[in-house]
Formats: structure tokens, C-alpha cells, sequence
């Protein structure tokens, strides 16, 4: 969120607006946040603090562009699904943690900023290791402790609205591959609704979707009953988009 600025950049951002990404990844049934580390003076010491990707909007900028910046150059992701989701506008939202506000205060030309927030949401086994900065790291979404300023409860709203966006919206196909599982889909929510659900309930509402087709293949070399591939029709969802999509089982 905050930026060390010189002479020469001041006239490029915008002080007082800034762009925050909540980056969701899901991997191996597991949810994660990625967050990245900065370096704070506290009683003397450096300590390690995790913190969500942000930075200020420069003047030519869309937050949209800012968004898109602010991934590569603290996370080095590029051209994944974002969404902007609320803004943060709280008075004191850099004041919630005295030691933060220390640390940033050299870099800010206003005091107070306005912080728009974005969520993504990606496979992270679709993404090289390699791309993440070192200051980069995934971390489990039902493990965050304490993060900067007020990015707890930036956290936790984009959370609220992945869930709310996963029942009316079809994000959960972001994360699957072109052939899936109805267990693979299954897994997927419950691991970012942190549930399990009934097998059957589950089975007997995804079987009303007329956008999921299954296809002729099963699975091969598993030790259990091999599964049916199935794949997502989005010419049949935008056909049908009067009838909101609603997974709620």
C-alpha cells in the first residue's frame, strides 16, 4: 500500500488512493492468501511483518492498471482473474497497529489514504514457483495472524465475497481444469467454505446444472472407482443467466 517515493515521483501518484490485492489461491483440497513480508523496526529489533500486496494509483492510471502493477512487480503474477471488491475508507486505517504507522510515515505524502480492494482467485498449481517474488508467500486463509494496518479486515471481507461470488457466480471453474471431476468441483468448495459437504445433497444439485455436460471419459490409473469427466458449458450459463447461478447446497 505504501510506496518509498522520491522528489521525482511525487507529481506520478495519487497520495491519498491506493490499490489492495487479496491474491486466494487453491491448491491440494487447501485455500491460501498470498501475502508478502516488509521489514519493521520494533523496540529496537527488525521484525519480519506479513502484509497484502498494495501500492499506491499513479496519475495515469485506471485502478484497474494498479491492480494489474501491483501483481507483478510484489507477487510476480500476471494476467490472473481480479475483481474489485469494497473500498476502505476508515480514518485511521493506518493507525490500527502504532509500529505500522511509524514505519510508513516517512513514505506517505497524506496521512490518510483510501484504499480500494481487489480479490483474485487462482490455481496455484497452474502457477511456476519461480514467478512468486521472494517476499512472496502463500499462506493458509484459516492460519492469518496479525497483518499490517488494516488488512485483517480486508481479508476478511474479500473472503466474504469470494464466498458470496462462489454461490452466484461460476468462479469455481477459474480453478478447475477444462475436464473435471464432480469430486474435484465438491473439494473446491468446501475447502473456501471450510465444510464438508453431503455427498449425495452435493451430487443432486450439481445434476440440475444444465451448463455442466458430462463427457465420455472416466478416469484412469486411480485406486478407487474411476469418476466421470465433466465440462463447463458457458455458452448454456450466458444463455441461461436469467436464472442466477445459486450453489448453495
Amino acid at each position: 500500500m505504501a510506496a518509498n517515493f522520491t522528489d521525482k515521483d511525487d507529481f506520478l501518484i495519487l497520495p491519498s488512493i491506493s490499490v489492495d490485492c487479496v491474491i486466494f489461491g487453491y491448491s491440494e483440497n487447501s485455500l491460501s492468501v498470498l501475502v508478502r513480508n516488509e521489514f519493521v523496526p520494533i523496540n529496537n529489533k527488525i521484525n519480519i511483518e506479513w502484509k497484502l500486496p498494495g501500492n499506491h494509483v499513479r496519475r495515469d492510471e485506471n485502478i484497474y492498471d494498479t491492480a494489474a502493477r501491483i501483481l507483478i512487480e510484489q507477487t510476480g503474477l500476471e494476467g490472473i482473474f481480479v475483481k474489485q471488491f469494497q473500498v476502505f475508507s476508515n480514518p485511521d486505517r493506518l493507525y490500527k497497529r502504532p509500529q505500522d504507522f511509524e514505519w510508513v510515515k516517512p513514505r506517505l505524502l497524506d496521512e490518510r489514504v483510501i484504499t480500494v480492494g481487489f480479490y483474485s482467485l487462482v490455481n496455484i498449481d497452474s502457477i511456476k514457483n519461480e514467478q512468486l517474488i521472494e517476499v512472496a508467500k502463500w499462506m493458509n486463509v484459516y492460519e492469518v495472524e496479525d497483518l499490517m494496518f488494516d488488512h485483517n479486515e480486508i481479508f476478511d471481507e474479500a473472503l466474504k465475497k469470494l464466498r458470496y461470488d462462489l454461490l452466484h457466480e461460476p468462479l469455481v471453474f477459474e480453478l478447475l481444469p477444462d475436464k473435471f471431476t464432480l469430486t474435484q468441483m465438491q473439494k473446491i468448495y468446501e475447502a473456501i467454505f471450510n465444510t464438508t459437504y453431503d455427498k449425495r445433497n452435493y451430487r443432486r444439485k450439481v445434476n440440475k446444472m444444465p451448463y455442466l455436460n458430462p463427457t465420455e471419459e472416466i478416469q484412469t490409473g486411480v485406486s478407487h472407482k474411476p469418476a466421470r469427466f465433466f465440462t463447463f458449458d458457458r455458452e448454456i450459463y450466458e444463455s441461461n443467466r436469467t436464472e442466477r447461478f445459486d450453489f448453495r447446497v
